[in-house]
Order: structure tokens, then sequence, then C-alpha cells
């Protein structure tokens, strides 16, 4: 890769990390209920509770796909995630939120999400009111560069015992593999 390659690479992280930090996130109290807003970058330095969703794609094998986050994420960079998902922004409907992180970070769409499972997470500072759905798909990905470095299939067994998972991803499956006992 040229230097003009390096530097326009780092020059499109920032700006994408900048835009981010700028999102407007939904916050909620202790309750889940709804009670203002703020930028992503203000949410994560005041560990205010907000909500996210986690999409837990598998194939009809039943592997799932685990994906490596880039370095450039704000929360584990360079983690597995064992979900595609995120924050869920001010004013935005969860399910909606689910559905468009999943057609961004992995190009599904028009699929027909499980039904929602909530938990709560709360370790390290992280104050989340997560939302788990679960969806089968066997089509091709379009990876968001961005967020999305790799792609891999992987047993659920094998792939909650890998080092470097996202445990609030882990704690996604482990509650929607309990209900739905797969």
């Amino acid at each position: 890769m040229s230097m003009d390659s390096i530097a326009a690479a780092n020059v499109a992280e920032a700006s994408v990390s900048q835009v981010t930090a700028r999102e407007r996130i939904q916050l909620v109290d202790a309750r889940n209920r709804p009670c203002g807003s703020a930028w992503r970058a203000q949410m994560r330095r005041m560990s205010y509770w907000h909500r996210a969703t986690y999409i837990v794609v598998r194939n009809s094998a039943g592997l799932l796909c685990a994906q490596r986050r880039t370095l450039q994420k704000e929360v584990f960079p360079g983690g597995i995630d064992l979900a595609a998902g995120g924050v869920v922004c001010a004013g935005e409907a969860v399910r909606h939120s689910a559905e468009r992180e999943l057609a961004e970070e992995l190009g599904i769409r028009k699929v027909k999400l499980g039904k929602e499972l909530a938990f709560v997470y709360r370790q390290d500072g992280h104050h989340i009111f997560g939302s788990v759905y679960g969806v089968v798909h066997d089509g091709p990905l379009e990876l968001q560069e961005e967020e999305v470095a790799q792609v891999f299939w992987v047993e659920p067994d094998e792939a909650m015992a890998l080092p470097g998972v996202t445990p609030d991803t882990l704690l996604a499956v482990r509650r929607l593999r309990e209900r739905e006992r797969w």
C-alpha cells in the first residue's frame, strides 16, 4: 500500500470516527424509560444508560457469524462480536435500529428478525439495555469496512470460547441460546 493510500485511509477512518462520535444516542433511565439524548462521545464518557441491539446471525447449518471488529472501533477494538448491532439513535425504534445495523454491518436486508429478547449489560462502565434478535441467513454478506474487518462462520460453542469475544455479545448469545435451546 502506498503512503498516499495509507494517508487517505487514515483520513477516512478519522472522519468516520468523528461522525460516529457525533451521533445522537437515545438515553434511558435505570428502568429503560427514555429520558433524553446525548452525543455518542458524551454517552460513553459519562457512562449513561442507553439501548443497544444485538442480532445473532446463524446459517441453516447452525453456524454462527462472528465478526472481527476493526481497530478503529471505540469500544473493544479488534475484538470478536458474536452479533451484529449497535446503539439505538435518539428517537429510533429498537427493531428499526436492529434492522438498520444488520443492513449496515453485514448487508443483510429484508429478513424477518426473531422475537426480541431483552437483557441488561452493566459492566466496566457500560450501562446497556440490550435487545437481542436472531436471524437465519445463507446469502452473501456485504461488510461495512469501517466497522467489520472480517467475518467467519463457527459452531456456537466454539465461538463463545474464542479469545477476545466482546462480553456484551457473549451475554446476548447466551441469553438467546437459553431461550431458543440451540
